[in-house]
């Protein structure tokens, strides 16, 4: 399906019958990272669209900020499904959490996993790495992609060829990818950390405890900002916790949606 947000033209899938809830996925991802989660959720309506320039949804006037990416979520409460609860994977998280902060009234329930509100140096730093490689070595990125890709995994059993194949088709020809990763290296000068006070609603936050692109300590820095919060750590897992661990993955968001009901 797909919509108009803003100026761009957003690809959604919608899964399942119950109450509505939206998921937004991370960079290098489309709203397919998501399937295996909607087919194991019962008793919810879940939406996963693609964000600006991932997947089949366009780039539009991209100005490579936070403010932008959360725009266009509350432009998608607003539009397909209103007021509902919100699931985002890594930068998804983090626009989860900056539209929560302008639009409460959009997003009863908040859960993110893998997901920072402040980088550090060494990550803004690799964000900047790779918009320069698909600016000028497009061949160079798609293969430090797959490496990226393998340091997110820690399942034996994972499809690393298919796995890196998707997130290629995902990015594209790169341009929502470096509009996502200045957002991303945005954090380091300007943290979403201070804005969360100004979040109510409430936050479930799920970790995985072998992730060495999003560790715990995110995760805590995210509980000691926000008020009622709930912290979920899923063993034996990567960043990708979703392909690592996906019934538990899965099950942490099912609970987590259905406690709060």
């Amino acid at each position: 399906m797909r919509v108009t947000l803003n100026d761009i033209d957003a690809a959604y899938t919608v899964t399942g019958d119950g109450p509505n809830c939206v998921m937004i996925h991370g960079l290098a991802e489309d709203r397919r990272s998501w399937e295996d989660v909607q087919n194991r959720l019962s008793g919810f309506r879940s939406y996963a669209y693609d964000f600006r320039g991932h997947g089949e949804t366009t780039l539009g006037d991209a100005d490579g900020t936070l403010a932008q990416l959360g725009g266009d979520l509350i432009a998608f409460l607003e539009t397909v499904t209103g007021p509902a609860p919100c699931i985002g994977y890594s930068l998804g998280g983090t626009i989860v959490l900056w539209a929560a902060a302008q639009r409460p009234d959009l997003i009863p329930q908040i859960i993110v996993s893998g997901t920072s509100s402040i980088v550090g140096r060494t990550a803004a730093e690799f964000f900047v790495q790779r918009i320069e490689m698909v600016q000028n070595d497009f061949d160079g990125f798609t293969a430090s992609l797959m490496d990226d890709t393998a340091l997110q995994l820690v399942s034996p059993d994972a499809n690393l060829d298919a796995i890196s194949q998707r997130r290629v088709e995902a990015v594209g020809e790169g341009g929502g990818y470096i509009n996502a990763a200045r957002a991303m290296a945005g954090l380091r000068e300007t943290p979403l950390t201070p804005h969360l006070e100004r979040i109510t609603t409430p936050v479930d936050v799920i970790g995985a405890d072998q992730d060495q692109f999003c560790p715990r300590k995110a995760a805590d820095i995210l509980c000691d900002a926000l008020g009622e919060t709930t912290y979920h750590e899923i063993p034996d897992a990567g960043h990708l916790m979703s392909i690592d661990q996906p019934a538990l993955y899965a099950s942490a968001i099912e609970n987590a949606l259905k406690r709060r009901q």
